[in-house]
Formats: structure tokens, C-alpha cells, sequence
């Protein structure tokens, strides 16, 4: 059961939380990616995964983090963007890293393409009064990549191996 709710409510939440933030302020707050480390230490505790899996989960965010922050360093994402990368990976592990990583940079190949269309078009004044809607329309702004990921893990989930061991507790 409690595996159950950390990856069909926990991991949700928090992404979601991830997406929203980002969207309006273009920042993911640390304590978001220590709540989905978190969370993954009590799955691991709750379905008893083996070490060795252990150490492929851990091996696979840490790949997602040194990947992100050479993105973040060559400057197409931001550090919070990179940090939420390696803790998705981090939950999916080797098993869904490719695919996730595919769907994931598709969405953000499309959100990228939206926003950019978008922003060549007059923004409605009765949008321009909302902070958070301005900044996103503006053509000096970057991309909130964290929605791209977090609909990445959503599209991916019920196909994980995190989503199957859940469901067999």
C-alpha cells in the first residue's frame, strides 16, 4: 500500500509541483528534488529492493545528473531542470532511461516550439496583468523545461518497473 501511494500520489504530486513551479517563476526549489530523493529512499525501504537494483537506480541519477549539468553548463536547461532529470532517473532507473529520455526531450522539443510560436503573438491584455504569464511570453525568457520532464515520467509511468513493483505489493 504504501508503495502504491508513493508512485501513484507521492511521485505525481511532486512532479506536478516541479512543473508548476517552473512555469511560473522558471525556478524548481531544492527542496522538491529532496522530496522525490526522500520519498524514493522510504520505496526502497517499503518494497525491499535489492541491493544491487539499489545501486543501478542510484548509478542511473547520477548519470541523469552529470548529463543535466552539462546541459546546464553548455546553458540549454536550467539547474533545477538538471537536478529534476537525475531524480526521475533516479525512480526509473536503466530499465526506462532511454525511453524516458526520448519522450522527454521530444515534449520539450514541442513545449519549446509552442512557447517560441507563442511568443510571436501579441499577448491578450487581460494576460499581460499576470506576472507569471508575462514573464512566460517573454522572448528573453528561457523554457520551463521541468514541464517537459514531468510529462515525460507521466507519459512513461505506467510502463516502469517502479509502477509494476508498486502494483505487486
Amino acid at each position: 500500500m504504501a508503495a502504491e501511494l508513493l508512485v501513484l500520489i507521492v511521485l505525481p504530486a511532486l512532479l506536478v509541483a516541479a512543473a508548476g513551479w517552473d512555469i511560473a517563476s522558471f525556478t524548481i526549489p531544492n527542496f522538491l528534488q529532496l522530496g522525490l530523493i526522500g520519498a524514493f529512499a522510504v520505496f526502497v525501504l517499503v518494497t525491499g529492493m535489492p541491493s544491487a537494483l539499489i545501486g543501478a537506480h542510484l548509478l542511473a541519477g547520477f548519470l541523469g545528473l552529470v548529463v543535466g549539468f552539462t546541459l546546464f553548463a553548455l546553458g540549454y536547461v536550467g539547474g533545477g531542470d538538471a537536478k529534476l532529470f537525475a531524480c526521475v532517473l533516479l525512480w526509473l532507473g536503466f530499465a526506462n532511461l532511454v525511453d524516458y529520455t526520448l519522450i522527454a526531450s521530444a515534449l520539450g522539443g514541442l513545449l519549446t516550439l509552442a512557447l517560441l510560436g507563442l511568443r510571436q503573438m501579441p499577448l491578450p491584455p487581460s494576460f499581460a496583468t499576470q506576472s507569471w504569464i508575462a514573464r512566460l511570453h517573454d522572448a528573453k525568457a528561457g523554457i520551463p523545461y521541468g514541464v517537459a520532464l514531468a510529462a515525460g515520467a507521466f507519459a512513461i509511468l505506467p510502463q516502469t518497473e517502479i509502477f509494476r513493483v508498486a502494483s505487486t505489493l
